[in-house]
Parts: structure tokens; sequence; C-alpha cells
């Protein structure tokens, strides 16, 4: 009941839209994102002839120890050919006040869609990976319950 009552907000969040081609998430048992864990999600591009936003999803209670986290992704295609591969940041919680930021509707835990790369163009249709890895230089990294992908169409040709 409780694993329901964490995951109804982003079934809410996420349900309904049609620009959505691919969505996953992976909760943490810990509630906390081990280093050796480097979760992928394997998704299928279907029409090349778009253009698509890539997005990874997290969920953070206020245990999160710092205002930002370093996460790096890289995109295969099936035949584990490196794609892309980048270090991304963000901030969870504003550096200066400390506030939270994200969508909250349950208390302390907030969500956030962040930009993996935005207007991408896969150059044919297939199977792809993205694999998620947090760069906090942690082995533990506390506060993080969740992370996930989301494949958007952007409309753009």
């Amino acid at each position: 009941m409780k694993r329901f009552l964490m995951l109804a907000p982003l079934l809410v969040l996420f349900s309904c839209d049609p620009s959505r081609i691919y969505e996953q998430h992976i909760e943490f048992e810990e509630k906390a994102w081990l280093v050796q864990n480097k979760p992928q999600f394997e998704f299928e591009i279907k029409d090349h002839t778009q253009n698509y936003n890539l997005y990874y999803t997290l969920r953070n209670s206020l245990d999160f120890p710092f205002s930002r986290i370093f996460v790096n992704y890289q995109l295969e295609d099936s035949t584990h050919t490196l794609l892309r591969k980048e270090l991304l940041s963000a901030y969870l919680f504003d550096p200066k006040t400390g506030k939270p930021s994200g969508d909250s509707s349950i208390g302390d835990l907030f969500d956030h869609r962040l930009p993996i790369v935005t207007d991408y163009h896969f150059e044919k249709p297939g199977k792809y990976i993205i694999t998620l890895e947090q760069f906090n230089r942690l082995d533990t990294l506390k506060g993080i319950l969740a992370v996930g992908v989301r494949i958007e169409v952007t409309g753009n040709k």
C-alpha cells in the first residue's frame, strides 16, 4: 500500500500524455542510489523521422544531502554502439535558501523531470538503451528514492 501511495502522484502526473512514447521508473529499496546501481532503460523508436526529447526523472526526499545532483548518462543503440555520453547536473534544492524544487504532492517527496537532450534525431528505427549513473562521488546517495527515463515526441521533423 505504501508503494502505491508513493507511485500515485507519478501515475497522475504522467498519465494521458499523447507526446510520451516511453516512460519507466525504478525505485530504490534502500531509499538511496548506490554507486554500483546503474539503471538501464530500453525503449524502441519506431518513427525515426520525428525528433524526440529525452528526460531523466528523479524522486528525492529532504534527506538528499546536497543542493544538486550529478548524473552520467549514456545512450546506446541495440548493438551497444555509444551514441552520446555526458555528465548532467541539476539543482534539487536552491543553493542559497535550501528550498526544494520539483513537484511535491506527498509532504517531503519531490519529483523532477530533467532534460537529457532535447530535439534529438535518431538515425534509424530500433531499440535504444539509456544508462544512468549517479556521480556525486559518494557510494551511497541517500534521499534519492527513484530514477527513470521519459521519451517524448517533439513534433519537429
